[in-house]
């Protein structure tokens, strides 16, 4: 248990917001003797968002709903839940709670909508039981949780170095995405798997991950051409070499105006940077009548994190 001041917990449940992330940097190190990688990692939270409603109940579940909610795991192996089960195991509690998915961000496409639905029910189950965990305490169950955990918790922009749970505030202006959803997701760990694979068959040196100085300026001003001259993802060949029909909607909107694109994370989804709302609207329609992706979503970053709502 931890010293946290608890207060009077909640009667009715409580429901918080939790954003979508993109990565406009992420550089991938060798493979550690643990299995997980060295990242420089920038996220940035995107206007797209979750909501995640914890009420009390005789036992833990969950339930969800939105687009594709029939994919989402509705028992112990959701993030969620376990983000419920760790706190409560800090603070010798029951967890007792009905946890409600309303999904909103892409599932399993490289988005961190699970890690997004993590850091969302940990904040709710503490607002609920009157925990008043600080953040520290948070952000420590959250890199518990999953690499891209800590990042959902707080939102903006930030540096995530180690696995990605260690994050570094980063200045950021306003940008415009467009985001076209696949059919089908892409597993993580086999992506990483497939860019261990490329690595090993390459026969180079992969260099230590650090982020780079002209997408961090660039991020900073928040000049979209300079920031499309530097994002980059070192998954994205590994992404592409297990789904290679997302260079068809790569190819698509570019060629219907975005400044730059690339996957997203580990993907499928795959997203673009445009100048501003009229561009994202007219690339966003490219997109849906390319017939290279199932659905796009136009949002702004950065976001805030995980809020009540």
């Amino acid at each position: 248990m931890t010293g946290a001041v608890t207060g009077p917990p909640e009667a009715a449940g409580v429901t918080v917001r939790v954003p979508a992330k993109v990565n406009v940097q992420l550089a991938v190190g060798a493979a550690r003797p643990d299995g997980f990688h060295d990242l420089a990692n920038v996220f940035l939270a995107v206007s797209l968002y979750d909501e995640v409603t914890v009420t009390p109940a005789d036992a833990l579940t969950v339930s969800c709903s939105g687009p594709d909610a029939d994919q989402v795991p509705l028992d112990r192996t959701n993030l969620a839940a376990r983000a419920a089960e760790l706190l409560a195991a800090r603070h010798g509690l029951d967890p007792a709670v009905h946890i409600h998915i309303a999904k909103n961000i892409p599932v399993a496409g490289g988005m961190a909508g699970g890690s997004a639905d993590g850091a969302g029910a940990l904040l709710a189950c503490d607002l609920l039981w009157g925990l008043r965990s600080t953040p520290a305490e948070l952000l420590e169950i959250c890199a518990e949780l999953g690499s891209d955990v800590p990042f959902s918790l707080v939102g903006g922009a930030a540096l995530g170095t180690g696995r990605g749970e260690q994050l570094a505030p980063l200045e950021s202006g306003i940008f415009h995405w467009v985001f076209a959803v696949a059919d089908g997701g892409l597993s993580t760990p086999a992506v990483f798997r497939e860019f261990d694979r490329l690595a090993a068959e390459a026969g180079t040196d992969i260099p230590v991950p650090e982020a780079a100085p002209r997408l961090l300026a660039a991020l900073a001003t928040g000049d979209p051409d300079a920031l499309a001259a530097t994002v980059v993802n070192d998954l994205q060949p590994a992404a592409l070499s297990l789904r290679p029909q997302l260079g068809r909607t790569l190819d698509a909107g570019l060629g219907a105006g975005a400044l730059a694109a690339l996957v997203s994370g580990s993907g499928p989804t795959t997203a673009f940077l445009v100048r501003d709302p009229e561009s994202a609207a007219k690339v966003a329609e490219a997109l849906s009548a390319s017939g290279t992706c199932r659905t796009t979503r136009v949002a702004t970053s950065p976001a805030p994190g995980a809020t009540r709502h």
